[in-house]
């Protein structure tokens, strides 16, 4: 017996299937939806609010204290000694960068002056305290 179907007349697909596409980007979206915050936040501090204007300085170096008092530059945890030495590195390699200095707002007021003594003693002038934004200044 012989096959009633004849292999000529199969027809081509003339198009494309764009669901899979589209499945891949929404997930790559999604995936930079969720991983961009954490980012641009660096170190998870919670951070006073007060408003003021936001600051756009591209040289600019991070130095973190959290709730429990353990200094960052940048990413970088640093103990007393380090922090020292590191700022008088970036004094002399970076002069003209504006450091921000990111404190928890649970933290004692006496720690955020002491980490401000040790970069004014090693020459650091351009330092700008960073609050959250959203909030309203306080008459206290």
């Amino acid at each position: 017996m012989g096959r009633k179907t004849d292999l000529l007349q199969s027809n081509m697909i003339g198009e494309i299937n764009l669901t899979p596409l589209m499945d891949l980007t929404f997930i790559l979206l999604i995936t930079f939806i969720i991983t961009f915050p954490l980012l641009e936040s660096g170190l998870p501090v919670s951070l006073p609010k007060h408003t003021g204007t936001p600051l756009e300085d591209p040289d600019s170096i991070s130095i973190t204290v959290d709730e429990d008092g353990v200094w960052y530059v940048d990413d970088l945890r640093m103990d007393q000694d380090s922090f020292q030495s590191e700022m008088e590195h970036l004094s002399t390699t970076r002069p003209d960068a504006l450091y921000l200095l990111r404190g928890d707002e649970g933290l004692p007021y006496g720690q955020l002056i002491e980490v401000m003594q040790i970069m004014k003693e090693v020459g650091i002038q351009k330092i700008s305290l960073v609050t959250q934004a959203g909030g309203a200044p306080s008459g206290r």
